[in-house]
């Protein structure tokens, strides 16, 4: 979507105004032209201000994103600044205003038109890697740079404001001028109105100063925080909260983030700072991220890379076979579909994982609902409740959501030992520490249903655990607590591995020295406290953990969805 309408809360009078300034636009598609000359083709958005139409201008074959606004309130006094900030911006960051028109009953102002997606629409996807998001901000600084120097603020730079362009290169449009304000002209706000979306404003401005160059700077460090962290630093659930935490300041990146490099976070740190004298310009913070997204050159020997980056396609496909394989698996293995139904729920999901991640995901964890269902209702409903839990802790990545099934895979070839490695992409800390330990689990429980060994410690698998015809949850989760008690030795290396996988990006933070002390941490929490367990498998997992910490470079960083 080329533009979009400022964001906020509508209500009462303002939710009719909206409606009556959408609804002329709705009616233009297969229309005449809008001013003799643009030709409506098909909506792409619209919002509390108005629409934005994809249109054919007839006098040049140029396709245009046609803004149209109804002259209404400060809506069209907004289109008319934002139009007149436009026409004296020529940056190929901002996006390129054509025309400026109005009649009786609306503002229009046809611009480029550049097929992509948004900051914020890229995010929720899980498809912004690190790179991709240092890059996009860095050009929108470059963006408002162009904009302060010619005398006009944005005051409203967020997520759904920036237009990641298709395209193999990263190349980013800063949208909405709305609510700039130009040096020489009077705002448009009244007293103690502030402008702009909460979640991105200054704590200057919250406390009713002017705004400033630097109110923009630090939209633009909200965006590169929320980014690298995966999570907002500032939104409560409600605004009072936000506001409080605004005032208080963001936490330190370091603190999710200790992989990145040190310049970095204190460069987002200083685009973050309260003082908005301490923030670096628009176009220091340009130059400052992409001199710390470039790896520097090691003087002596060379730089060895453990890994691949996935390309995006390829993770994605990653993540369809896991949806695959784990609906399959649990439908052949656990009595209850028709024969046949096993490859049909994996293709299912491998194909709803394709199409929306997160529904692939939700659909593969359902599936072993009903087998258990007929081991015991209680049964069921334990997993359906810790499925939800699941989903929740994974929304924000769910392309990495099945990854511990992959411990049921490494186990039978005594590999199981290297998952914290698999982790290396997940972002959040306590995601990455689940998944590890949750691998061993898993592989735990497959062993049972094939009785197996178990994993890791070679022990018999039980022939039982006691919850067949259990219809409380509290009661298996009880039986289950029992069974699991009884393997201890397991729930300790469970927790070793997400302990190592936890500590992954901190070590690789230290390189070679980080490397050793996170072998021997690891070596430290399998084998001394499980005197059974294998330590062939354990102290080779613990050498290629050590030597793959070592040798990998900080930055730049797999992540899923990169």
């Amino acid at each position: 979507m080329v533009a979009r309408a400022a964001n906020g809360g509508k209500s009462g009078a303002a939710a009719k105004l909206s409606k009556r300034m959408a609804e002329p636009a709705l009616a233009l598609e297969g229309g005449a032209p809008v001013l003799g000359r643009y030709r409506p083709l098909r909506l792409l958005g619209s919002g509390g201000s108005g629409s934005v139409w994809l249109a054919r201008d007839e006098r040049t074959g140029l396709d245009v994103a046609l803004k149209i606004i109804a002259r209404e309130g400060k809506a069209a006094a907004r289109a008319e600044r934002e139009a007149a900030a436009a026409a004296r911006l020529r940056h190929p960051a901002c996006l390129r205003a054509y025309a400026f028109a109005r009649d009786a009953r609306h503002v229009y102002i046809a611009y480029e038109f550049v097929p992509g997606r948004t900051f914020r629409e890229a995010m929720r996807a899980g498809e912004l890697c690190d790179a991709v998001a240092i890059e996009a901000c860095a050009q929108v600084c470059d963006a408002l740079a162009h904009a302060h120097a010619a005398g006009i603020l944005h005051r409203d730079v967020k997520p759904s404001n920036v237009l990641l362009a298709d395209g193999e290169r990263v190349s980013a449009r800063l949208l909405d001028f709305g609510l700039a304000r130009m040096a020489e002209a009077e705002t448009l706000t009244e007293q103690g109105d502030v402008p702009g979306t909460l979640a991105y404003i200054s704590p200057e401005r919250l406390a009713g100063e002017e705004a400033n160059e630097a109110a923009d700077v630090w939209a633009v460090g909200v965006m590169l925080w929320e980014a690298l962290a995966g999570q907002h630093p500032f939104w409560q659930g409600s605004m009072l909260d936000t506001a409080r935490a605004i005032e208080r300041g963001a936490p330190p990146l370091a603190e999710l983030r200790p992989d990145l490099p040190k310049g970095l976070l204190r460069l987002v740190d200083r685009a973050l700072a309260l003082d908005p004298s301490r923030r670096p310009s628009a176009a220091e913070l340009a130059r400052g991220l992409r001199g710390a997204a470039t790896p520097r050159r090691r003087k002596r020997g060379r730089s060895v890379r453990v890994g691949v980056v996935v390309p995006r396609e390829a993770s994605r496909a990653g993540a369809a076979g896991l949806a695959a394989a784990f609906a399959g698996w649990t439908a052949a293995e656990l009595p209850f579909y028709p024969h046949g139904w096993a490859a049909g729920l994996a293709l299912g999901a491998a194909a709803l994982t394709l199409v929306r991640e997160r529904l692939g995901l939700a659909v593969a964890l359902a599936v072993p609902v009903l087998p258990l269902g007929n081991v015991s209702s209680g049964l069921a409903l334990l997993y359906a409740l810790v499925a939800l839990a699941w989903l929740a802790l994974c929304w924000r990545e769910p392309r990495s959501g099945l990854l511990f099934a992959l411990g049921s895979l490494l186990a039978p070839v005594g590999a199981l030992g290297l998952f914290p490695l698999a982790t290396a992409g997940v972002r959040a800390p306590v995601r990455r520490a689940a998944q590890a330990a949750l691998a061993v689990l898993a592989a735990m429980v497959v062993a049972g249903i094939r009785h197996a060994p178990l994993p890791l410690t070679g022990a018999p698998a039980p022939l039982g655990v006691g919850v067949g015809g259990a219809t409380g949850p509290l009661d298996v989760a009880g039986s289950l607590a029992r069974a699991a008690a009884a393997q201890s030795g397991l729930l300790v290396e469970a927790a070793a591995l997400g302990l190592v996988a936890l500590a992954l990006p901190y070590a690789r933070a230290w390189g070679r020295w980080g490397g050793a002390g996170l072998g021997a941490l690891m070596l430290a929490l399998t084998l001394l406290p499980v005197p059974a367990a294998s330590a062939l498998q354990l102290v080779a997992a613990a050498w290629i953990t050590a030597a793959a910490v070592a040798l990998a470079p900080p930055w730049p960083r797999a992540r899923s969805g990169s």
